[in-house]
């Protein structure tokens, strides 16, 4: 029986390290067009993942969100926007009509991912490892709002996050991008 215990113990010891060494390159996502894509394809680069709404009173986030990946985005650094409709219904236009959304309103140049949920019982998988500490390894960080922000290094672990409040260009998301 003691044995038993200790193999069991083991095996879920196990499978708690693995679950935290999972990286942010192990994931794949859809883009905005329902293309394939590899997170694994970032390695190197810093990331910013942000949950995105339309009809949210954050969406002139957008702009910011633009503007700061305009200024790094020469310097591995990238901005992802993940579209989800958590939130009050905030986000209720198809794949297409929020990347035409983003490209008139705002001029979005920054990867756009198809919409997902980031939180609940549909939540996506990179949400899951985004949000609990047992996958990421770091801390649980539940999605409060819409824009709220995600740093991963260029090793692909997580390092942080912002609220959806705190702009783009504050100065724990820049200190972070230009640290070496």
């Amino acid at each position: 029986m003691k044995t038993f215990v200790l193999m069991m113990v083991s095996l879920l010891f196990a499978v708690s390290l693995e679950a935290q060494n999972k990286s942010f390159y192990d994931f794949a996502v859809k883009t905005i067009d329902g293309k394939e894509f590899s997170l694994s394809s970032l390695k190197g680069k810093k990331v910013l993942v942000v949950n995105v709404a339309s009809k949210c009173g954050l969406t002139p986030q957008y702009a910011q969100l633009e503007k700061l990946y305009e200024k790094y985005k020469d310097k591995d650094f990238v901005i992802i926007g993940f579209p989800a409709n958590n939130f009050m219904g905030q986000e209720p236009g198809s794949n297409e009509e929020i990347a035409q959304f983003c490209s008139l309103n705002y001029g979005v140049t920054f990867p756009m991912m198809a919409k997902i949920s980031v939180k609940g019982k549909e939540i996506a998988p990179l949400y899951q490892w985004l949000t609990e500490k047992k996958l990421n390894g770091k801390e649980d960080a539940s999605v409060q709002w819409n824009f709220q922000k995600f740093m991963i290094d260029e090793n692909g672990n997580w390092v942080g996050f912002a609220s959806p409040k705190e702009s783009p260009f504050s100065e724990k998301i820049v200190t972070w991008i230009e640290k070496e």
